[in-house]
């Protein structure tokens, strides 16, 4: 047996490092690294699998070429030399007659390693002058309301956590979607803390919870203002921090008179009690703690929302013992060059740009239109919002479609040509976390299979086919990553490439008390809960809660319930859906569904259901339970298409409206019917 190392690449905040076993050149066990204090020898159901995921039979060796009708997952083998003429010779055909904003790039965080996330991708189109896309698809609209506060991505160390007396964990399933600030949040359990959840769905987090608050969907911010109104009407908050690093309070002390208990029960379905109650515990508990989610920042109001939580612990002086305070992101303790890695001086025109979670509309209604779309560490045609819009996008006629990628995703049968992609484990890659704050390097464990190039690869040959004779173009994996890290921050830290590959993680200077003795990255210095910021877009200058476009509170009595996506255990968006160990633990997409509800439009458990809305429909089996609340249901995970009846996901239903901060996305802003489908 041989042992390699790695790091998990995926969406996740945890950016596991593992242990590889391999036997005569193969992997055959997929373990955490032990020796790294994060990881602790433990990662997640999903990465078990992942062996799997690099010898799968839907694994794409090769260069295909569409041989049948779009969509139809009819591919003929070509070269990669076929390939990349191809390409070229389209793309030039129709640069010459519609210039280059004719082409698309789309992408988001297949990878979350520097390399081969953003850098030689971003290069290339910044050079081709193409359409450029608007990355907000997940956690902008969170991150733009975190900063209205402090002005920067960053928060508690999660090592400190542990001292925390009172963890509130808001809108985050943490067992499933953050598993080491679980483990984390256990120790301090046993020291004595309480573990509290906020949440729309009784999910396992909530089961494993000291105090579970179920809430409306979209009232979060509703709830936080209620809290800080209990919190300064009783004289809980901190007056002396106040004064010195906390900017607008009067003004924001206004603005909660607003939300007494009695009107935060009608929002949130709380009671005043259950309102009151928490306000004292999370106030008077210290050092407190609280871990921000994505689920409540995937609403029309998730900016302000997010804005309104931060605000919580600025009233209660929580960022001045350890382990007090927040985390939404870390990712501001890695200073990275992102100007060399990704070079957007390259970029000397002002072409137009359209956001990720439009990607239907861009695709059927923009003018003039796209005749080209490049798909790499991304699978929208599964987790775009406004599936149908999506889909007929892509059954274009006049529109060439390339698809980087490792496995026959929903995406990859819908493209032209589709180019062999490397897992991470078949190539090197820098890695840093949006939670903790371990930098990571990692190198192959095995070669690359069949003909798979990694992303940094595939754009460098198209740029020398293209005839880009840029030096940046040349460079290797190597030169990026060391000019990745090649800034003041970094070098302060005596952090070079040469000691990481060396190490393989180091740990990240991070504030001890972040906020506390350093001017913050607001225009007042302070942490603001006014903010001249928001004036300027035309928002509250101080925290408010926004009812939602679609949500309990717009009253839509011909799709009266809010559905909710959020993830499943044994998936990451929709990445390993297609695993076979995982579809051995899998009982088929369901639909959450209060018994009341069910009651009323004769559903029984395990009826097949049509939900549906303005937007398209989709069918889910039904679990009628009592883990949701009346008038909300919620279906776990974007499955693949193949897996739904009749084809189409639960992104069928989602809008394409953009969140109120950040350009995010409003997944979660979904107004549904349901009814039994007795075809």
């Amino acid at each position: 047996m041989d042992i390699k190392y790695s790091v998990c690449p995926h969406d996740c905040p945890d950016t596991c490092a593992w242990k590889v076993e391999l036997s005569e050149g193969k992997i055959v066990k997929i373990m955490g690294d032990p020796s790294q204090p994060i990881t602790q020898g433990v990662i997640c159901e999903k990465a078990k699998y992942y062996a799997e995921r690099v010898y799968g039979p839907d694994r794409i060796l090769y260069p295909m070429k569409r041989s049948g009708p779009k969509g139809s997952g009819q591919f003929t083998r070509i070269t990669w030399e076929e390939a990349f003429d191809e390409i070229v010779q389209t793309w030039r055909k129709l640069i010459e007659k519609h210039g280059p904003e004719c082409i698309l790039p789309y992408s988001y965080a297949g990878t979350e390693g520097i390399i081969n996330k953003a850098s030689m991708d971003r290069r290339f189109f910044y050079r081709l002058g193409s359409t450029q896309l608007e990355r907000t698809i997940c956690s902008s609209a969170g991150s733009a309301g975190y900063q209205m506060a402090y002005g920067a991505s960053k928060g508690v160390n999660p090592f400190e956590t542990v001292r925390a007396r009172f963890l509130l964990f808001w809108g985050i399933n943490v067992l499933e979607t953050n598993l080491h600030q679980a483990m984390l949040a256990n120790r301090a359990r046993r020291n004595g803390a309480k573990i509290v959840v906020i949440d729309v769905h009784r999910n396992k987090t909530a089961e494993w919870a000291d105090e579970f608050y179920q809430i409306l969907p979209g009232s979060d911010g509703a709830l936080a203002l209620g809290l800080a109104h209990v919190i300064v009407k009783e004289q809980l908050h901190d007056s002396a921090w106040i004064k010195d690093h906390v900017y607008g309070f009067e003004k924001f002390k206004e603005e909660i008179k607003n939300y007494p208990p009695e009107r935060v029960a009608e929002i949130t379905g709380l009671t005043v009690e259950q309102i009151k109650t928490l306000a004292h515990e999370y106030a008077m508990a210290q050092p407190s703690f609280i871990r921000i989610g994505n689920g409540f920042q995937h609403h029309d109001n998730g900016g302000m929302a997010t804005w309104a939580v931060a605000c919580l612990p600025a009233l209660t002086g929580a960022w001045q013992l350890k382990g007090g305070g927040l985390i939404k992101f870390n990712s501001g303790y890695f200073p990275l060059n992102k100007e060399e890695v990704e070079r957007p001086d390259l970029l000397k025109t002002f072409p137009r740009v359209v956001n990720m979670n439009q990607l239907g509309r861009v695709l059927t209604e923009l003018t003039p239109p796209i005749y080209s779309l490049f798909v790499y560490n991304s699978n929208p045609a599964a987790i775009a919002p406004e599936q149908k819009l999506v889909l007929e996008g892509l059954s274009r006629e006049d529109l060439f479609t390339v698809v980087h990628e490792q496995v026959w995703t929903d995406t990859a049968r819908w493209a032209d040509l589709v180019l062999p992609a490397t897992t991470h484990l078949e190539h090197s890659d820098l890695y840093v976390s949006y939670w903790h704050g371990i930098l990571q390097w990692a190198d192959p464990v095995i070669p690359c299979l069949g003909e798979s190039k990694p992303n940094i690869e595939v754009f460098k040959e198209l740029a020398q086919y293209m005839g880009f004779q840029d030096k940046c173009f040349f460079e290797t994996t190597e030169e990026i990553a060391g000019n990745a890290l090649n800034t003041p921050a970094f070098r302060k830290q005596n952090i070079t490439l040469e000691r990481l590959k060396a190490e393989r993680f180091i740990q990240v200077e991070m504030e001890e008390f972040p906020f506390v003795t350093e001017k913050l990255n607001t225009k007042s210095g302070q942490i603001e809960l006014f903010s001249e910021k928001a004036q300027s877009m035309g928002l509250s200058p101080v925290p408010s809660y926004i009812p939602l476009q679609e949500g309990p509170a717009s009253k839509d009595i011909k799709y009266p319930l809010t559905l909710i996506s959020p993830p499943h255990h044994l998936i990451l968006n929709s990445t390993f859906a297609q695993l076979e160990s995982i579809q051995k633990k899998w009982e088929g997409p369901r639909l959450e569904i209060h018994p009341d509800d069910a009651k009323l439009r004769g559903i029984q458990d395990g009826d097949l259901v049509e939900v549906y809305n303005a937007r398209g429909k989709c069918k889910l089996i039904a679990a009628v339970r009592d883990s949701v609340l009346p008038g909300v249901v919620v279906s776990l995970g974007v499955w693949w298409l193949s897996y739904y009846s009749q084809g189409y996901g639960i992104n069928t239903l989602t809008p394409g409206r953009l969140a109120d901060m950040g350009n995010g996305a409003t997944f979660f802003s979904n107004q549904v019917e349901v009814r039994a489908d007795h075809e």
